[in-house]
């Protein structure tokens, strides 16, 4: 049998459950990777080691994760939040061995104020040793995994045009909330010139939140911005309008890989440049 990596954390209310748990799994044959806490005085912030080991799991840099916190409430509505995650809080051994053979589940949660280290123990190794049940199972866990909550896009938005709708109406079938990034006035002075923006960015925001779509506008200044706003967002899918692919895109703006990444090809002769252009050769407006 090939030594599984178990990837397992917790919060300060875990640790020593944790502990145990990581000496009885290793005992077993299991290669255990710890990635803290490990201090019970120092008060932590589960949410912190749930996004930790889901990033890894999400990436498959482990085989499986287990979180454990007071209730294992909290570490389980993290953790299903990162792609590729499927996390299930278990209190009893029969929903952790249906959860491995209907669900395909590869992060278990656990609560140290509802079951014993013995019981912690007994779930675990029955869920570990537990065979994904495919058959008519898969097609289940293939919707739950092409389903995706939080999706992000970015641009100027200056002046809204067709490609503008049509990229947020695609964007936002990719997902339930949208949440659309808007380059700062300064950053498109840099990006497009001392004449741009045409709209401001808090009138370009102000439109962008009437529109249907959009569920939320934020403003990045930097590309080193953006980046963070990966982590802080934690957007299931990024969605780029851009000829590029999404391999591509990944690399050039380092979009973390638990991150889905769909293009939207740009289409028509659609641009803010475009309309400006248009507006110009009409003689309705002077040089800008």
């Amino acid at each position: 049998m090939v030594m599984k990596t178990i990837i397992i954390s917790s919060d300060h209310n875990g640790v020593e459950d944790k502990q145990q748990l990581k000496t009885y799994l290793k005992g077993e044959g299991y290669r255990v990777i710890d990635i803290g806490p490990y201090d019970t005085e120092v008060s932590v912030d589960y949410v912190d080691y749930a996004a930790q080991l889901s990033t890894i799991v999400g990436n498959k840099e482990a085989d499986r994760g287990i979180l454990i916190c007071g209730t294992g409430v909290g570490m389980s509505i993290v953790a299903n939040r990162f792609s590729g995650v499927r996390a299930v809080l278990a209190h009893n051994e029969l929903t952790a061995v249906k959860s491995r053979e209907h669900n395909n589940s590869n992060v278990l949660c656990l609560g140290s104020w509802l079951s014993s280290q013995l019981e912690m123990r007994d779930m675990s190794k029955m869920w570990l040793d537990e065979a994904w049940g495919e058959g008519r199972h898969v097609k289940r866990v293939e919707k739950i995994d092409n389903h995706s909550g939080i999706v992000l896009t970015n641009g100027v938005f200056d002046i809204l045009h067709k490609g503008h709708i049509e990229l947020l109406k695609f964007s936002k079938n990719q997902g339930d909330k949208l949440i659309v990034a808007i380059d700062s006035d300064e950053r498109v002075k840099q990006l497009k010139g001392e004449h741009r923006p045409i709209n401001n960015e808090e009138d370009r925001r102000k439109v962008l939140e009437t529109n249907r779509y959009v569920d939320s506008v934020v403003t990045f200044n930097s590309s080193e911005e953006l980046r963070k706003l990966y982590e802080t967002l934690c957007p299931d899918v990024v969605v780029k309008g851009s000829e590029w692919t999404a391999d591509e895109l990944r690399k050039r703006d380092l979009i973390p890989n638990s991150i889905q990444v769909k293009v939207y090809p740009l289409v028509g002769n659609y641009s803010t440049t475009n309309t400006m252009e248009k507006i110009r050769n009409m003689g309705t407006c002077e040089k800008i």
